[in-house]
């Protein structure tokens, strides 16, 4: 395997070295700007053998799985640029779509750690396997900790090896709550009669607050519960919530600043409501998501919870049925927060409506560009653009912008 010296130029948008060898673009995962590194391999992904000279932001990794998990890429980089990297992300992404606008450094949100797990779990015999995929690789390293999430999922590995013993191979997603753990399981074999026995037993013995397998919930010892503004909200299995505690915190104080004084907001891509229900204590809101368990349990406490102004919640796939004009007039803010994807069809008929406030939150620097010069190009300004962490040490940052008319 030939070797060969690069310098590094800048950390590319998936968080690897880039340098040119013999003209062509080559990535180097590990290494950082201004490096002189040693690289092996061939094609346009190589390995690092070693760093020959490192840079002054270069960090110890804090966690032993390191270079090998694939779910860190850059524990390598100093806090401040590394934050600074990821604000680039998105100062790139709209100046690719002809808007200037400066990022600045991007907020930490990772405050105690993510709240969720997906770990992936294999049978082999009588050994099960549980952890995190190796980096571009089917290979599933085992895991007994990982530094990243709150302290409280620490029980995580142990439980989706208890459940591969009975289920075989599965997905297992471990969510914080109130309540306490929160387990859903995606198998890929269907349940016997005896096991849904004795998987109720196991969420006992294990103090689990409640077990679904494939959609199907087998037992409930405290309804999982959590705290959206004053609103305590039970989660459907499974259901989203933001990273992290603080990254939801984050990204509502913006949505709630940039709301203003609105007294009419539609909440589009709502989920459960971690915007709708802190928006609600100050203005009507109109909530709408595809995703029917999530808007029902938005529904059920917004009737239960006391103090804040009427929310009604409705289901609508805003991808194909998107509020048009004439459905947007009254409402004098709008907030989106949708997939990956982003939100092209309500942004082109936000263009044509007169709504003064706009408020986007996004997960992808690239869809958040596209929405946001449609837009601007429909007559909106930007008026502020935040970056937000809540995946620390990783490609993925989140976003929050303020368009007005």
């Amino acid at each position: 395997m030939t070797e060969v010296p690069l310098r590094i130029e800048a950390v590319g948008r998936r968080g690897e070295g880039v340098a040119h060898a013999g003209g062509q673009k080559v990535l180097v995962p590990g290494s950082l700007p201004d490096e002189d590194v040693l690289a092996a391999g061939s094609g346009e992904r190589l390995r690092l053998v070693r760093v020959i000279r490192p840079s002054p932001d270069r960090a110890p990794p804090v966690c032993k799985h390191y270079g090998q998990c694939g779910g860190c890429q850059l524990q390598h980089w100093a806090d401040a640029p590394y934050r600074s990297w990821k604000a680039a992300l998105v100062t790139e992404a709209l100046k690719a779509r002809g808007i200037a606008w400066p990022v600045a450094p991007a907020l930490d949100a990772h405050g105690a750690g993510r709240r969720r797990a997906i770990l992936h779990v294999r049978r082999g015999g009588s050994a099960v396997t549980a952890g995190f995929m190796a980096a571009r690789s089917h290979q599933l390293l085992d895991i007994d900790a990982c530094p990243v999430l709150e302290p409280a999922l620490g029980p995580a590995f142990d439980i989706a090896r208890a459940l591969g013993h009975e289920l075989g191979d599965c997905d297992v997603a471990v969510t914080t709550s109130l309540g306490g753990l929160d387990v859903s399981v995606k198998a890929e074999r269907r349940m016997l009669e005896q096991q849904q026995s004795h998987l109720a037993q196991f969420v006992h013995r294990l103090g689990l607050a409640r077990l679904s397998v494939n959609g199907e919930i087998i037992a409930t010892v405290t309804p999982p519960r959590v705290r959206l503004g004053r609103a305590d909200v039970a989660p459907p299995p499974g259901g989203f919530l933001q990273a992290t505690a603080l990254g939801e915190e984050t990204l509502a104080r913006l949505v709630v600043e940039h709301a203003g004084k609105a007294k009419t907001i539609a909440d589009l891509f709502c989920g459960i409501g971690p915007f709708c229900f802190r928006l609600a204590e100050r203005a009507r809101v109109e909530a709408y998501d595809s995703d029917r368990a999530a808007i029902a349990a938005l529904a059920a406490a917004a009737r239960t919870t006391p103090g804040l102004k009427p929310i009604t919640a409705s289901v609508r796939d805003l991808f194909r049925e998107p509020l048009a004009p004439n459905e947007l007039k009254h409402l004098d803010a709008v907030v989106f927060d949708p997939p990956r994807a982003g939100a092209e069809a309500q942004a082109r008929q936000l263009g044509r409506a007169q709504v003064k406030t706009v408020i986007a939150v996004s997960c992808d620097p690239a869809s958040f560009a596209r929405d946001a010069e449609i837009l601007t190009g429909g007559g909106y300004k930007l008026r502020q653009v935040t970056a937000v962490d809540q995946f620390k040490w990783s490609s993925h940052v989140e976003i929050v912008a303020h368009f007005a008319r």
